[in-house]
């Protein structure tokens, strides 16, 4: 049986879904086991657990015990690999808790390992044609997304980050200095996948050029992605969980907090009924990464300037339904100079 270091996975059931978080996103065993003391399997918790959770509205404080499957599919230490296997493949799961016959944890099974490599062909398609007024005079002559974050520009950290998910077939839509991103990817021969150009002629908005794409060479999601972002998404946890509903787009959304500078009046006509001090509000915000079906290509006119909150809309109006996935993972937009900034910190963190 294949040996995993589950302990690290482990974490005791008042334990909060922040530091639940901050474990699947180091382990790559991708699933939380929680235990009380003595090392009895409580529950589990995976991504969609955590997912759901902040789809809830459920505080980073909230003990996974209120919000981990309390029935996980477990298999038995006497149980021989194949039996195991079978196991996962008739529950469709990618890891099984080894339990003992007093549901003690003792092991953890996991097929992360065979699938972390798995080549996938959904194409990926990246915008990268915008003008980056925010960021000049960076830009003035410079794409943002070649801007560099430490070592490397923004898109190249974003497409090796496909990579090493597994995918290899990539699209990039351009317009301003079109010809410096070309020269600097090319064909993607040189990192070993497939990169095509969609250019824009003129600005198409952030959905115009997904009419621009060969739809006859497209049959699977597309993942859609802006070109000015950084983040640690699993793309595979986004396709399964866009896989899984009958919506033909899902998008990506973050959780953004704001706080009011200033104490908050409550009234009744002229009377005052309390002060709300520097309260806080929690927003979803579209976070710039979708999952795109190919028939909703034939929905965009391919000379027409659209934005993708505006494609939604139509879409919705419709009755066409969309899915929201919230991101926990690491996200940040590089739209403006402090962004632009807080990002060369944060790679030189991870880089010491």
């Amino acid at each position: 049986m294949t040996k995993i270091n589950w302990i690290a996975s482990t974490l005791l059931k008042d334990e909060s879904m922040e530091k639940a978080i901050k474990n699947l996103n180091l382990q790559s065993t991708r699933i939380v086991l929680v235990i009380d003391k003595n090392q009895k399997l409580l529950g589990t918790i995976t991504d969609g657990d955590i997912r759901r959770a902040i789809l809830e509205n459920k505080s980073m404080d909230t003990p996974l015990c209120d919000f981990m499957n309390p029935n996980p599919t477990t298999a038995s230490e006497n149980e021989d690999m194949d039996s195991i296997l079978k196991l996962m493949q008739k529950n469709d799961l990618i890891q099984i808790p080894i339990v003992d016959s007093k549901s003690k944890i003792v092991g953890l099974e996991t097929l992360h390992h065979l699938i972390e490599n798995e080549t996938k062909n959904n194409p990926v398609f990246l915008m990268a044609g915008g003008f980056g007024k925010r960021l000049a005079p960076l830009t003035d002559e410079m794409p943002k997304p070649l801007l560099k974050i430490g070592s490397k520009p923004i898109l190249e950290i974003i497409i090796d980050n496909f990579i090493d998910q597994g995918f290899n077939n990539f699209y990039i839509s351009t317009h301003f200095l079109a010809e410096k991103i070309v020269d600097f990817f090319g064909d993607g021969t040189l990192k070993g996948v497939s990169i095509e150009y969609i250019h824009e002629k003129k600005p198409m908005g952030t959905a115009g050029s997904l009419g621009l794409l060969p739809q006859e060479k497209i049959d699977s999601p597309i993942i859609m992605m802006n070109g000015d972002l950084l983040s640690k998404v699993n793309f595979s946890d986004l396709l399964s969980y866009h896989n899984d509903k009958p919506g033909e787009i899902t998008m990506c959304i973050s959780e953004y907090e704001f706080q009011v500078p200033y104490g908050v009046i409550k009234t009744d006509k002229e009377r005052l009924k309390g002060i709300d001090e520097k309260p806080s509000q929690k927003f979803f915000i579209n976070a710039g990464i979708y999952v795109v079906e190919p028939s909703v290509l034939k929905k965009v006119n391919n000379n027409e300037y659209i934005d993708m909150p505006t494609l939604l809309d139509e879409m919705i109006k419709d009755g066409i339904e969309i899915n929201v996935f919230p991101i926990h993972e690491y996200w940040l937009d590089v739209g403006k100079i402090d962004d632009f900034n807080m990002a060369k910190k944060e790679i030189n963190k991870d880089d010491q």
